[in-house]
């Protein structure tokens, strides 16, 4: 019984262990992915204010599509690259939060052959 006892007390233990390291992987993602953001922000602010600034002094109405049509493009091909690397992130946050629980889950499996 006595051995039982410790045998669950470990288990409790490794499970508090890999709990602590799960939060800390997700942490670090969830920063990641706040930084990305952010920088992602920034990009689209300056590159939104700089075409504003663009076609203030512009003189023909060609040239504002010209402008517009440019901004469009840019501002697709950014988002486009900001969610591919967001999707990075999210994917690596699952695999690092759930990396952690696979050796405790083969542990309980194999206890409980």
């Amino acid at each position: 019984m006595l051995n039982q006892f410790e045998d669950f007390q470990k288990m409790s233990k490794d499970s508090v262990d890999l709990a602590v390291k799960s939060l800390g992987s997700t942490s670090k993602n969830v920063q990641a992915i706040a930084t990305e953001t952010a920088d992602y922000s920034k990009k689209a602010f300056e590159n939104s204010s700089s075409v504003v600034e663009k076609l203030v002094g512009v003189k023909s109405l060609d040239k504002v599509f010209e402008i517009q049509s440019d901004f469009a493009k840019s501002a697709y091909e950014g988002f486009v690259a900001y969610a591919s690397k967001v999707s990075e992130i999210y994917t690596d946050l699952a695999k690092d939060t759930a990396k952690p629980f696979e050796t405790l889950m083969a542990k309980v499996q194999t206890a409980a052959k």
